[in-house]
């Protein structure tokens, strides 16, 4: 596990810009397209200006320059007009209109739909990959991380991805485009007011980048604030009962509303002062620049070095560049505020795997399951969380086809990780778990677990009916399967007292099922999966002795069935296990019948004469 902390931790520094540009990859040629679509239309808006400021000449009686003269003189001889004042300003309004009202109908269609089709597939496609790494992380990644954090990094990075193509790929980019045609038609009118554009331009940039690099730093910080509130949000929904058994509400507003505060604190003095002060120098810089080009331009028509028209036309488009640093900074800003989120989305989707990663295509579980008589076999298993801390040691133990098997012992004696290390969730740090003589490790995992199934201590009920939790994991199941399985787990007992019957919503995490009827229903579901393999992790430990002996009697119609194991620190419970395996300190230290270890005066017996006095007692 620590091993793993120190994987985690080193993520941070894997992700980067490249990231977040392939995030759209599997669409990238529509999307050059799209964007290249949307250039061109930018461009084309260039024609406006100029036309109207050779519409200007025309009227002043100047002449046109040599581009609309030779056009002009084209569509003269094609019609067999004279070149006359009519046709000029004729040719010039159909410049503007095919630019203007004939562009409006088709851009949407060329270049905008895509804007929002690309992302919206890329969401699509991300979130199910995040998905997909949720189901196939490390069991101790969740011991480490909090499920609303987790939620949240997820929600935050595919939405900002989302929300942002459409701003770069519809609006920065083409801008941009729009601005070098900007300064190539200046230049070819005026260079050096185009290189007082160039200059000015580049001066703003600069120091609006270096500003932007010291807010995205805050952002991030901002980000782990809020996901420490959100995180903590999550926990107080999920334990709403016990906050209000201790009456401690006060002290939760308290706590939350002191990392409000911090989150403000950042945001007013740090982050929104930043941007108002950049946005500050921005706007007083390219207003003196605007004023500049007014300057030289007029000076440069004055002279007689450009016409009039050229110079409505030179300041039109400086009027318009200038006004696009405006559009141009936000979308900056907003990449800046949304930055961090999607780089911490990219960090969580590099976070390795499980070894006991599944496979997750569609077909993988209909591939043919296997089928085993459920021989088990543990041979010289050591394992630890903590490689130097084992928590079982040379542990051997083999388990016959349909036996009953109990395994027994003090809390942190290994039960419950001799089960995980069974289920693939973990790998040994030495020896071999065997089922019907084949190394599990060389098995497909998740054809493997088909053929196990585990009913937990704490059963975990999905939001849903009743049904749907029953058959979870086999949707196959018929009807009268599901009944059958609900007999022998007893939850036919209280079904029949719902008001829906096997169709009520039982709310999340179960909230409408007692701890024991959540139990019957762990055992049930895990009955109606036929297992060859069927272990019991202290499955009736939340139960009353009248429903537990209920359990025990409707057990003994699986017992011989097919291989079981049962984790109890009831010992009542495990009287007919063919073998009661005894583990301390990690070790196998007694193995036998109930009989048989009640006789040897060891652990076995102490426990249970504990026990006995504790049942006396109550």
């Amino acid at each position: 596990m620590q091993v793993f902390a120190r994987v985690v931790s080193q993520q941070k520094f894997m992700a980067s810009f490249q990231d977040i540009f392939q995030y759209y990859s599997r669409y990238w040629k529509i999307s050059v397209y799209s964007i290249g679509a949307s250039s061109v239309l930018a461009l084309a808006d260039l024609l406006v200006p100029y036309a109207i400021g050779q519409i200007l000449n025309v009227l002043s009686g100047q002449p046109t320059d040599t581009v609309t003269q030779k056009l002009i003189t084209a569509i003269a001889s094609v019609t067999q007009h004279s070149p006359s004042k009519i046709l000029s300003l004729s040719v010039l309004l159909g410049m503007i209109f095919l630019v203007t009202v004939a562009k409006a109908p088709v851009q949407p269609w060329v270049a905008n739909w895509f804007h929002w089709a690309i992302p919206l597939r890329a969401r699509r496609d991300r979130m199910r990959g995040a998905i997909g790494k949720i189901l196939t992380l490390p069991l101790e990644f969740y011991d480490e991380n909090n499920a609303g954090r987790i939620a949240s990094r997820i929600a935050k990075g595919i939405a900002n991805h989302t929300w942002t193509y459409p701003e770069i790929a519809g609006e920065f980019i083409p801008e941009v485009v729009r601005l070098i045609g900007i300064f190539a038609v200046i230049c070819l009118i005026e260079w050096r007011i185009g290189l007082l554009i160039l200059v000015s331009f580049l001066f703003i940039l600069s120091f609006t980048l270096k500003g932007l690099q010291g807010v995205t730093a805050r952002e991030e910080i901002l980000d782990e604030y809020i996901e420490d509130t959100e995180s903590r949000n999550s926990e107080i929904i999920t334990n709403i009962k016990t906050v209000k058994a201790f009456a401690t509400e006060s002290d939760e507003l308290k706590r939350q509303t002191t990392r409000l505060d911090r989150e403000l604190k950042v945001v007013i003095d740090r982050i929104h002062k930043g941007y108002v002060t950049l946005g500050a120098y921005q706007q007083t810089t390219v207003q003196l620049c605007l004023f500049s080009v007014l300057g030289f331009s007029l000076a440069a028509t004055v002279a007689g070095k450009i016409s009039l028209g050229y110079f409505v036309t030179v300041y039109t488009l400086a009027s318009m560049a200038y006004s696009q640093l405006r559009p141009i900074s936000i979308i900056a800003e907003l990449l800046a505020r949304r930055y961090s989120s999607m780089i911490r989305f990219h960090e969580f989707m590099q976070t390795p795997d499980g070894v006991d990663a599944v496979n997750l295509a569609e077909n993988a579980r209909s591939a043919s399951p296997y089928k085993f008589t459920g021989k088990v076999e543990f041979s010289g298993l050591t394992f630890g969380y903590d490689s130097q801390k084992p928590v079982l040691q040379d542990v051997n133990l083999l388990i016959h086809p349909r036996q009953t098997v109990a395994l027994v012992g003090r809390s942190g004696s290994g039960k419950s990780t001799l089960v995980k290390l069974l289920f693939r969730y973990f790998e040994p740090n030495s020896g071999s778990i065997l089922i019907d003589g084949e190394d599990i490790r060389s098995l497909d995992v998740t054809r493997y677990r088909q053929r196990l199934a585990i009913v937990h201590q704490e059963v975990d009920v999905f939001n849903g009916t009743l049904l749907e939790n029953l058959t979870y994991g086999n949707r196959n199941a018929t009807f009268e399967q599901v009944e059958d399985a609900c007999r022998i787990a007893k939850v036919d007992d209280f079904v029949r007292l719902l008001p829906q019957g096997y169709y009520t919503v039982v709310g999340e995490r179960g909230m409408r099922l007692s701890g024991g009827q959540r139990q019957r229903l762990g055992i049930a579901r895990a009955l109606l999966v036929e297992p060859d393999v069927l272990i019991f992790d202290e499955a009736t430990s939340s139960l009353d002795y009248e429903s537990e002996r209920s359990i025990q009697l409707a057990m003994q119609n699986i017992l011989g069935t097919r291989t079981t194991i049962i984790i109890a620190h009831r010992l009542s419970t495990i009287r007919e296990a063919d073998t009661i395996v005894v583990l301390d300190g990690g070790r196998i230290v007694e193995i036998g019948s109930h009989e048989e270890l009640l006789n040897q005066q060891g652990i076995y017996r102490r426990l249970h004469s504990l026990q006995e006095t504790g049942e006396l007692v109550n």
